[in-house]
């Protein structure tokens, strides 16, 4: 798969995500300022897609877009296939409910010089100022705001990086990532903004993560 390397693997992983989010996730990737990219889109055993729309929507677009499905393991398994099937110097992440500003992998490429893996803040779009509040992982019955945290799809480096790196499945993922990563490469958290984050929707990971760590401490 490292035959004629690219600049950029985006990695999105689905599951049981709508398609209308998961198309508008792929064309904020097809719509950026840079074309030098892949999109690899790891199937994580979905079954809301009696249909397959989503496969034939990528097929719509093979020379831009890798489609990888296996059986439900899991986000953190599913991306970590998509990094081992990467060809871009640099990684970059999508969570598949939320979208990129056309400008994103540019802008992120070019803070890159004296770092090799960024964490981001995010446009983030909520109903009530309560979205911008999740469990802090170290006391899950603290919350902290949305830009003091480590978001994993914000996360965009070299692919060195999550090669010799690998998510654990557990609440903090990301945040447990970027402090591994620390101990031997440079990092950096910047205040971006290209990657819409959309803490409206109910189902999404970060969401259902905020409903369980709650439930526990009621």
């Amino acid at each position: 798969m490292m035959n004629n390397p690219i600049t950029v693997s985006v990695l999105m992983a689905v599951y049981n995500t709508d398609f209308a989010l998961v198309k508008r996730a792929i064309d904020s990737v097809l719509n950026q300022f840079m074309v030098d990219f892949e999109l690899i889109v790891i199937d994580d055993g979905s079954q809301n897609d009696p249909h397959h729309q989503l496969l034939r929507y990528v097929q719509q677009h093979d020379d831009r877009i890798v489609y990888l499905r296996h059986a439900n393991c899991g986000q953190s398994k599913s991306i970590r296939r998509g990094v081992l099937n990467s060809r871009g110097t640099y990684i970059a992440i999508l969570d598949a409910d939320d979208e990129y500003k056309p400008n994103h992998l540019l802008a992120c490429l070019d803070l890159m010089t004296d770092a090799d893996l960024i964490a981001s803040t995010t446009d983030t779009i909520v109903d009530t100022d309560d979205d911008y509040y999740v469990p802090d992982k170290l006391d899950p019955t603290r919350l902290i705001h949305v830009d003091d945290c480590i978001l994993f799809a914000t996360l965009f480096g070299r692919r060195e990086v999550f090669v010799s790196t690998e998510f654990e499945d557990r609440y903090g993922a990301d945040a447990y990532f970027y402090e591994q990563v620390a101990r031997q490469y440079r990092v950096k958290k910047v205040d971006l903004r290209t990657y819409v984050y959309y803490r409206n929707m109910p189902t999404s990971i970060c969401s259902v993560l905020k409903r369980q760590q709650s439930a526990l401490f009621v």
